[in-house]
């Protein structure tokens, strides 16, 4: 008897394909001629790994790789952002401490932790003068050299209001509860588990010169290179497109050596209101969120003198691109990074993973699934792995969550009108199941269940 072979189905390709490639190296290319960059790197990650990277221009004499290092500017702030994490996850802070309970601090004492990730603290954007980015950090060697006549600007709180003194102070907090400079810990915590070895306080070669390139003419002028000491956690890293690609594979995925998913997914929960004209921009905690054709990107930028930096991921379609130039002032280069994702996305949509049955089924909970109804408001209830639930309306409108299981038997809202309220089994004298209660709001069984649950009760006559 005759048996036909098996054929596997064919993994995805592990690269990209040969016209998105082509498309990407199109945009970076019109990037750098019409943003008049030296030189400049883009990279692309995909599920957890660079597939991609080009460079254009020069770096002595040379076209540019993923390991050519630049300044990454205000990107360092996310780095913060995740040891600030770290801390709180371990139990040394709560973000809404008041910073000056854990430093002392001369000013912004009173702001919370919370508030200084998001720039919300109400402090100046910038350091007394001169110009904190151009000169040598030796001239602010103490925090209180940071700020200058009018420390806050606003009420902690109250507004948006990017702070890079903010991020010092945050620095500064992380040195205080560690001992150690915040660097160091970076490296420890952050960059060494993640293999980021080319990223770095200070520049080590290959690495690009910083630039500013004349409005009127192709000419250069060379930027002073400064370390800025105390203002450093605001923006003094320099990394390359191969490390901030294993960075951005991190901020989707997380690394339980370094922070898990679930404080990863909190940072880029919006803190502050949208940003910019078009408000299609917000801020988490260390996080630049922004909505692009319909993309939900997380990440950030940076720029420092002679070089910009951008860093975009969208968790909907598993990519990251990253942009490095060495140039001071390039919005049309920075603005290629968001269109990198998108072009991959378009080009290359995600291939989801197999659907596979839960590896467990527990009894107690899949009774809790099914439809259940907020006075005549239809809900689906459904079982997810690790007792996660997810409520979802039947109808066109109706509050949608996720709910985390918690070890008392309950479960917490993490998205939407929920997050953060507690959802609980409410049972009968004889253990049956009765209503489900998420913060005083009760699901019955089915639309206005037994009155002596509802609240209000429901009229004797029933429906008619």
């Amino acid at each position: 008897m005759n048996v036909s072979p098996v054929h596997a189905v064919p993994e995805e390709p592990a690269g990209l394909l040969p016209a998105t490639r082509r498309a990407l190296l199109h945009r970076i290319a019109v990037a750098q001629v019409k943003g008049r960059a030296p030189s400049l790197v883009g990279a692309v990650v995909r599920d957890g790994r660079m597939v991609w990277s080009a460079g254009r221009g020069s770096v002595a004499g040379e076209v540019p790789g993923a390991g050519t290092q630049y300044r990454i500017g205000s990107i360092t702030k996310t780095f913060v952002a995740v040891l600030v994490l770290r801390l709180r996850d371990e139990g040394l802070i709560a973000l809404d401490d008041r910073l000056d309970s854990h430093l002392d601090t001369p000013e912004g004492g009173d702001a919370t932790i919370a508030q200084l990730l998001a720039h919300t603290s109400g402090l100046a954007a910038e350091t007394r003068g001169p110009w904190w980015e151009r000169t040598d950090g030796a001239l602010r060697p103490e925090l209180a050299d940071v700020f200058g006549a009018r420390p806050r600007v606003h009420a902690p709180g109250r507004t948006h209001h990017y702070s890079n003194p903010g991020y010092a102070l945050l620095g500064a907090l992380i040195e205080q509860l560690r001992g150690e400079s915040w660097y160091t810990v970076l490296r420890r915590e952050v960059l060494e588990p993640l293999g980021m070895v080319r990223t770095t306080l200070a520049p080590e070669a290959p690495h690009a010169e910083g630039w500013a390139v004349h409005p009127w003419a192709d000419v250069l002028l060379p930027e002073p290179l400064t370390d800025t000491g105390r203002m450093a956690p605001a923006g003094q890293l320099w990394s390359t497109a191969e490390d901030l690609g294993r960075f951005a594979a991190f901020l989707l995925d997380g690394d339980e050596r370094v922070l898990r998913k679930s404080s990863l997914e909190e940072m880029r929960v919006p803190e502050a209101a949208p940003q910019g004209s078009d408000r299609s921009g917000s801020y988490g905690l260390g996080m630049q969120l922004a909505h692009r054709d319909g993309r939900f990107l997380f990440g950030h930028t940076g720029s420092m003198p002679g070089f910009i930096a951008t860093l975009w991921v969208s968790a909907e379609d598993g990519v990251g691109a990253v942009l490095l130039a060495n140039l001071t002032s390039g919005f049309e280069v920075a603005a290629a990074c968001a269109e990198m994702v998108a072009t991959v996305a378009e080009h290359e949509p995600r291939i989801p993973e197999p659907w596979r049955p839960l590896d467990a089924a527990d009894p107690a909970l899949l009774e809790l699934t099914g439809p259940w109804y907020w006075g005549a408001t239809g809900f689906a209830l459904r079982l997810r792995a690790e007792r996660g639930l997810d409520l979802s309306p039947l109808g066109n409108g109706g509050r949608a969550a996720r709910f985390r299981a918690e070890e008392d038997g309950t479960w917490t809202g993490l998205d939407g009108y929920y997050a953060g309220e507690t959802l609980r089994v409410v049972r009968g004298a004889d253990g049956a199941v009765s209503h489900l209660d998420i913060g005083t709001f009760v699901l019955t069984r089915e639309p206005y269940g037994p009155g002596d649950v509802v609240p209000g009760g429901v009229d004797a006559g029933g429906w008619r």
